[in-house]
């Protein structure tokens, strides 16, 4: 639609002011006409329109990239909801040239000639409501777009409206910044920006250049087919955009100075300071995007990704060599990536892909640590001593009553099984991953570093947020209900009993995660219990041969289920605590979120996983002796190999099922299923899908796309990721191998989501990864103290120590399994506890703990061996600890946070800096000397000091770009 422009005062999209103006007289000799004349000269409007614009523009427009002059690009677009009238589609007049220039020229018109103005197309949506008597809240929600546009075009944004879309009940306002409003926001927002200064990046010598010559041209076709990706010897020198020294930048194309994903960034800074003034309350952007005013705000994608004469673009180079599964093996193009996304979003990836090659080193060490468990499980002498078929030790039985005594034999399989995760060169690899976790950490640093030098962030610092749109609402609401109590109408802020302060909801929080996550926990040993007694009792051989295996996976899949489950749960949950808080700004908002769902979703996910680890096996009693709960339930015990076997299982099904369930097919069918009922709800037909997706435009494509939800979700997933990589390791050694299986997919499942599934988000600068980097650093210091526990109470490596250097009297672990057994006489069996159907005449029985015989003074009296085992078990967690925290620290101090290089290379950035202002100075006295009169310049000769120690500070904050 044509609308006036700030800049030049003229009507944008007229062929020439000639034209324009005889518009305005045909309009106001027109205003007297009969109705029928009326349609003629609007419909000669709107041909004359049609012929001005070229074929190219044309085919542009139906893009929907451009206005319909087919040169201003569109860099914004808002949605709104609009009342369609009762009548059909067919026997509406209105489209898109209605509310043009042309129009509403005839309207202001007649009002000079002092006529009534011409009724309004019977098919303008607005004007039709209005005549339907709309209801009140419509009526307002208009009025305040209508002001807030106002007040868009009087910040210099060119506007346009399109309601005959083929997305029926939604208007959508195009918005275009002219070149004027970029310079001013560029300048106020301090955009860095290429100058024309060029200069060559020193490259390194000696043996590390040919080192990385040589890995280069080895890795030379892992590289994408992007030249952004490709490292430049060439940089262009940056600095803070200024209009006072346009002639530092190359503004020969003007068009792609700023790129579609500043001039969105630009557009939306100016959305975010505009507000309704002219209502009871002032309103911003977000307030108007949270009451309903607009429905939807978005920018662009640059165009389509296939079809046929589709141009080459931003986004369709990175499907074909980012977002394609057939381009696994290759890096990622992570500079086109932040050229399209945005700084944010740039950096995710980024270190999404540094987290992946670092896992290839730590999944190579935990296959050689698995094989290491295979091939020495014949080996393993407590192993053979299990499995040796002389071996005729009977075990008490594993419950009461309907379990008999058993054979230590039978638990041969999982002691072998047990000896692939519970052998020495786990605990090598537990400190070989804590060392990994912090060398990872300062890998990211460092190249963290590296992009904000090649992002030109290296200066960058965070201004404060605008406040957000629910916070807004509700300092409204609370001047509303106290201007109807008091009759004052000033703002107020909240108060504490406005809103839910920060420590009552984490106090919430930590109830409902103790509550829930532990009756959750309670339920599923209640399982464990009920199912072992029930498995016991069968008929079937079979069963009571499998009992254990049986009880442990399902168990584990129980949990898993329930973690899924309490997984959505807690995120509403945090989201709702988050929103009782009324943070004033996004920024605040998003930490308080990302803090509180964290903490719900960590501890649901490892909590079954720390019981199994920590807990179980260890509040069991002795027989005879056993604790119960609601004296029925007798607590469940490990294995005779340990519970390291069950943690095992239970991480790997928790672990692989999270992975698979919840980050692959949640990411691939929620965001299809959302937008195939966002076609439903469009009454959009699938027979005629195709065939109006070709005729849609760019605009209503995009709004189709699911809206940008935040990275949230993308770190959380991988957070607790590393949580299962780090934390546990000890037990489950291919953890590693899993997560990089796992991510090969994720970045290619993720990239496509953002390219193809979900609309183009606004680009955020950002310098780090936030609070993400503060949870990983706590993620790897617990896990260091986690691995410290499983090794040495959870696994037998301890004992084993203790028994090969104190009591094995040739120093080999011969007879281990007899030191670790205890006695228990049966007739010790407290009343109906004992076996109903023994299949064994047995008078001793054997269990696993350290106590003293029932022939001793104190029978069943803890033994001294349990005190040595315990001392070495604490003496352990200790020394791991500080040990393994302390080589921790020397990588940290080790590695530099700045590569040297990019330490050089700001530095000479600074120089550069310094002395192309200082050529600037002396070309201008040049200037200046060269327009003096021959007879004044040796007057001003003999002032030239004083005349150069003026210009020079001054030129710091004025200079015109014809001066030089």
């Amino acid at each position: 639609m044509w609308q006036r422009s700030p800049s030049d005062g003229k009507m944008a999209g007229e062929t020439s002011e000639s034209s324009g103006t005889s518009l305005l007289h045909d309009a106001a000799a027109t205003a007297s006409k009969p109705r029928h004349f009326l349609k003629d000269v609007i419909f000669h409007g709107k041909f004359q329109l049609l012929n001005c614009l070229t074929p190219e523009e044309n085919t542009g427009c139906q893009h929907g990239l451009y206005f319909q002059d087919g040169e201003r690009r569109v860099d914004y677009i808002l949605t709104y909801h609009i009342k369609k009238p009762s009548s059909s589609r067919s026997n509406r007049q209105s489209s898109r040239f209605t509310d043009n220039a042309f129009t509403r020229s005839l309207r202001r018109g007649t009002a000079r000639l002092g006529r009534a103005p011409p009724p309004q197309p019977r098919g303008d949506p607005e004007v039709a409501s209005q005549d339907h008597s709309m209801d009140y809240h419509v009526d307002d929600k208009r009025l305040h777009r209508e002001e807030f546009e106002g007040n868009l075009r009087d910040m210099g944004m060119e506007l346009e409206k399109d309601e005959d879309t083929k997305t029926p009940g939604v208007g959508f306002v195009k918005i275009h910044a002219p070149w004027h409003v970029l310079c001013r926001e560029a300048e106020f927002m301090k955009l860095k920006m290429p100058t024309k200064k060029v200069y060559e990046m020193k490259q390194s010598t000696g043996v590390g250049a040919k080192i990385n010559t040589l890995v280069n041209k080895v890795t030379e076709p892992l590289y994408p087919n992007v030249e952004d990706n490709r490292t430049q010897n060439i940089k262009h020198l940056s600095y803070m955009f200024s209009r006072e020294k346009q002639h530092l930048f190359d503004l020969s194309d003007r068009d792609s100075f700023f790129d579609s994903k500043t001039r969105a960034s630009i557009v939306f800074e100016v959305l975010k300071r505009t507000k309704c003034t002219k209502a009871k309350y002032s309103m911003g952007f977000t307030s108007l995007l949270g009451s309903g005013v607009y429905t939807d705000a978005y920018p662009l994608h640059d165009g389509d990704l296939d079809g046929e004469n589709v141009e080459p673009n931003d986004r369709k180079l990175l499907y074909e060599e980012w977002a394609s599964y057939s381009v696994f093996y290759k890096y990622q193009p992570i500079g086109l990536v932040r050229k399209y996304f945005g700084e944010k979003i740039g950096l995710y990836f980024a270190w999404l892909g540094l987290y992946t090659q670092m896992l290839i080193p730590a999944s190579l060490v935990g296959v050689i640590v698995f094989l290491y468990g295979c091939a020495t499980v014949d080996d393993n002498i407590p192993s053979m001593e299990i499995c040796h078929p002389k071996n005729n030790i009977t075990m008490c039985p594993l419950c009461d009553r309907a379990c008999s005594y058993w054979k230590l034999k039978e638990a041969c399989g999982t002691a072998r099984a047990s000896h692939l995760f519970d052998n020495p060169a786990t605990v090598f690899f537990s400190i070989f991953m804590a060392l990994w976790a912090a060398m990872f950490m300062e890998h990211w640093k460092r190249r963290q570093m590296r992009l904000n030098y090649e992002w030109d962030l290296t200066g960058f610092e965070e201004e404060e947020d605008h406040p957000r749109a629910e916070y807004e609402l509700r300092v409204m609401q609370k001047s509303l209900k106290k201007e109807h109590k008091t009759q004052k109408t000033e703002k107020e802020k909240l108060t504490c009993r406005d809103r839910l302060p920060a420590y009552m909801t984490n106090v919430v929080m930590m109830l409902l995660m103790i509550g829930v996550t532990f009756a959750i926990v309670f339920g599923v040993i209640l399982y464990r219990i009920s199912t072992k007694t029930a498995l016991h009792m069968s008929n079937n051989p079979t069963t009571r041969s499998n009992v254990r295996l049986t009880v442990k996976t399902t168990a584990a899949i129980i949990n898993l289920v329930v973690i899924l489950i309490l997984d959505e749960v807690y995120g509403a949950v945090a989201r709702w605590l988050t929103v009782l808080e009324v943070p004033k700004t996004d920024k605040s908002f998003e930490e308080r979120l990302i803090f509180k769902t964290f903490i719900l979703k960590f501890v649901n996910a490892f909590t079954p996983i720390i019981y199994i680890a920590f807990f179980r096996g260890r509040l069991v009693g002795r027989p005879g002796s056993y604790l119960y709960v609601f004296e029925s339930y007798r607590m469940e015990e490990c294995a005779h190999g340990g519970c390291l076997m069950e943690l095992c299982i239970q991480l790997s099904i928790t672990m692989l099922g999270k992975q698979l369930i919840q980050n692959n097919l949640f990411e691939i069918g929620i965001p299809k299923l959302k937008k195939l009922i966002r076609y439903i709800k469009s009454k959009r037909r699938s027979f005629q899908e195709e065939e109006r997706e070709k005729k849609l435009q760019r605009y209503e494509t995009d709004h189709f796309l699911e809206p940008f939800a935040g990275l949230t979700p993308e770190y959380m997933e991988m957070i607790i990721q590393f949580g299962f990589v780090t934390l546990f390791v000890a037990s489950f050694p291919l953890a590693p191998l899993f997560a990089l299986l796992n991510n090969i997919i994720e970045i290619r499942l993720d990239a496509k989501k953002f390219v193809a599934e979900l609309r183009r988000p606004v680009a955020a600068r950002a310098k780090d990864i936030g609070i993400w980097y503060n949870l990983l650093r706590a993620v790897a210091k617990v896990a260091v103290i986690i691995n410290a526990f499983v090794i040495s109470f959870t696994s037998d490596f301890i004992p084993r120590l203790v028994y090969q250097y104190m009591y094995s009297p040739d120093g080999s672990m011969h007879d281990f399994v007899n030191h670790t057994l205890s006695y228990f006489n049966v007739s010790n069996f407290q009343d109906g506890k004992e076996p109903m159907d023994p299949q064994h005449q047995v008078e001793m029985c054997r269990y696993k703990d350290y106590r003293e015989p029932p022939w001793s003074n104190t029978p069943y009296v803890i033994s001294k061996e349990f005190w040595a085992v315990l001392a070495a078990r604490l003496a352990f967690v200790i020394v791991f600890q500080n040990v393994v925290m302390l080589m921790s620290d020397i990588v940290d101090w080790l590695i530099p946070d700045i590569p040297k290089d990019i330490s050089l290379q700001i530095h000479k950035e600074k120089i550069l800096m310094v002395e192309l202002f200082m050529k600037e100075e002396q070309g201008k006295i040049q200037f200046i000397d060269s327009m003096i009169p021959c007879g004044g310049k040796e007057k001003h000769n003999n002032h030239a000091p004083i005349a150069r120690s003026r210009s020079i500070p001054h030129t710091h904050s004025h200079t015109h770009a014809n001066n030089f």
